[in-house]
């Protein structure tokens, strides 16, 4: 499940995003103020934190370099008010994702959220293609058509891969199936079944993602 952190001195504020975002499936902690995000954020892996930037003590331009540090992967959102949208600006250049200005919109937050987090995704999924083995496992289509079978039916058979995929010559077959497993996207259990394995699993939610992206 995704996992955001909110640093917000505004309680109501706060209450309302969050109610928002666990509405959407997400899992959501909060911190009143700079410090205790900073225990937080040194307990736990957040995929996004939204960082009020104007705060008493430790504000969001503060704060930035330490959630970098601690949570090195994760997107950064900077909550704003509409005369300090030159300040967020900054923020961005120092490695923040994007920024919100106060008042928003419901939608606004979402939009922004799940674009940060479908680009972290996106980015992710494209270090994870671009490993040689990876890559070269993908070249030939025959071989992400078997992927794309065994995601949708769990374990199959050589025989029933062959047939769904309308390959004759079992040489090919087994040719193209010992390069995935080498490639550690398959492999069989003890009833020679083959299935995916988790890096399979992730490699196909990867296309997928890669995909979307570069369709979007």
């Amino acid at each position: 499940m995704i996992k955001i952190l909110i640093v917000d001195d505004d309680v109501d504020m706060q209450e309302n995003i969050a109610e928002i975002l666990t509405g959407e499936g997400f899992s959501v902690m909060a911190a009143h103020n700079g410090e205790e995000s900073l225990e937080l954020l040194a307990k736990n892996e957040f995929d996004l934190v939204l960082l009020d930037l104007i705060m008493p003590g430790l504000g969001g331009m503060d704060l930035l370099p330490s959630v970098r540090r601690l949570n090195p992967h994760a997107q950064i959102i900077m909550i704003t008010a509409f005369s300090t949208v030159e300040n967020a600006v900054k923020a961005m250049q120092r490695g923040a994702s994007d920024y919100i200005a106060k008042p928003f919109k419901i939608d606004e937050l979402l939009v922004a959220v799940k674009k940060c987090l479908e680009e972290a995704r996106f980015q992710s999924c494209k270090a994870i293609l671009d490993m040689n083995d990876t890559f070269g496992s993908l070249a030939h289509a025959i071989r992400r058509q078997i992927l794309l079978l065994l995601k949708q039916t769990g374990k199959s058979r050589f025989m029933e891969i062959s047939r769904k995929l309308e390959i004759e010559d079992h040489t090919k077959m087994n040719f193209h199936l010992k390069v995935l497993k080498d490639a550690g996207l398959i492999k069989q259990n003890t009833h020679k079944l083959y299935l995916l394995t988790p890096a399979g699993e992730k490699v196909i939610e990867c296309l997928n993602a890669v995909v979307k992206g570069l369709s979007g």
